[in-house]
């Protein structure tokens, strides 16, 4: 018997459920595919949007041939053999890799060589955004795509379809609730109805709530998207609210999202929000990012509410930031300096300053520019004294010598 998941997945792009961003008549994705000018692209979204679906209609549209595979338990030795084998043909075949925020920059590098002289089309998937975990020359030869979770409507039309397809009875208060507990994930619904269609009909809530007692992504609510939750754990920490963070933290954690990452964003704020404000959040953020890499769920979550108390709990300076953003300014408004000619590679006439006791007055650029700018918080103001105890030694020591 071939699982309801299998048999009602769609066929076309008209027969896509949700997507209308991508697949409507006349938008860019939708024009690509039918006009088989589609480069190589990576799908993210939330489970069961359609990503895998999407790419088999792709290659089943563009007739090529198609070959799946998984990141998690993909072999170099694999992928060169699909090459070798289409390496005299007219047209290459489609490459479709799920999980493919977990290819290593190896595998990354096997895939370069074919993407480049086109001998297949790469189609990757995954859950997370892949521009985190991609090369940039990857990136460089690619598009990424996103596709949204299904909505409620949309989720409903589609049950109806199945329901009135297969002639399985449903209560009302049952049908809601698979539709509220999936969470946009079409597969999870379908799996869930199947399963009690199999224990009685009609399908009771009682039913469903015995094989599934939480919602797939508990964590969610139409209204909270993936990044809302993301947005407002980062703006509860960033105001230094303990409790609040660690509310977002819980429901995002609930909701199924990777622990990596919540660890990288949370590396991005130590960097962004607190800077040298205290320069061991950053070491923190650095640690958690490995450690939940390696452990995952559910014991990843511990090391991701220390950090998120120690972040809201440090004191914040955005200092780095802004200054960094100042300098990439000045040289995107044509701010272009020539290097000065004694701290050129090999200069002879570049003062080392360890040899003047760690600091010696010396042009490093040609023109007085200023990007940072202290706030004096935190070890902030001890780098500050650092700095000014620095400047004023080699002052002494030049009114020594007057």
């Amino acid at each position: 018997m071939i699982p309801l998941a299998l048999k009602h997945r769609p066929r076309t792009l008209d027969e896509m459920v949700g997507q209308d961003h991508l697949l409507s008549p006349g938008r860019p994705f939708r024009e690509l595919v039918e006009k088989a000018a589609l480069p190589h692209c990576f799908l993210y979204g939330p489970p069961g949007c359609g990503k895998t679906t999407l790419a088999r209609i792709v290659a089943n549209r563009l007739d090529r041939p198609y070959h799946e595979f998984n990141a998690t338990g993909l072999k170099v030795d694999e992928l060169r053999k699909v090459f070798k084998k289409y390496e005299s043909a007219l047209q290459g075949p489609l490459i479709f890799i799920d999980e493919v925020h977990r290819l290593s920059k190896t595998q990354q590098e096997v895939l370069l060589p074919y993407m480049e002289e086109a001998h297949a089309l790469i189609i990757g998937a995954s859950t997370q955004n892949p521009y985190y975990s991609m090369t940039a020359a990857i990136r460089s030869r690619s598009h990424l795509f996103e596709l949204k979770a299904i909505s409620k409507e949309e989720m409903e039309t589609f049950l109806d379809r199945v329901l009135d397809a297969e002639g399985i009875e449903v209560e009302e208060e049952a049908k809601a609730y698979l539709i509220d507990s999936s969470s946009g994930d079409l597969r999870g619904m379908l799996n869930l109805l199947e399963s009690a269609a199999a224990v009685a009909q009609p399908v009771t809530p009682e039913t469903l709530r015995a094989i599934r007692p939480q919602a797939l992504q508990a964590g969610s609510a139409e209204s909270d998207s993936h990044y809302e939750l993301t947005s407002a754990m980062i703006k509860s920490i960033r105001g230094s609210d303990v409790d609040a963070g660690l509310y977002w933290l819980a429901r995002l954690i609930e909701g199924g999202e990777p622990p990596e990452f919540l660890a990288r964003r949370l590396a991005i704020l130590a960097a962004e929000d607190i800077g040298n404000a205290n320069p061991a959040a950053l070491n923190l953020a650095a640690s958690t990012l490995t450690i939940v890499e390696h452990i995952g769920y559910p014991e990843a979550r511990i090391p991701l509410a220390q950090l998120v108390v120690y972040l809201a709990s440090s004191p914040k300076s955005n200092s780095a930031y802004r200054a960094i953003n100042e300098a990439q300014k000045s040289i995107r408004n044509g701010e272009i300096l020539p290097v000065p000619s004694q701290i050129k590679t090999h200069s002879r006439s570049y003062r080392y300053p360890h040899d003047y006791g760690g600091w010696v007055e010396q042009e490093y650029l040609p023109k007085a520019l200023r990007f940072y700018r202290s706030e004096g918080i935190g070890f902030e103001k001890r780098l500050e004294e650092w700095r000014e105890k620095i400047r004023r030694k080699d002052i002494g020591e030049r009114e020594e010598e007057e």
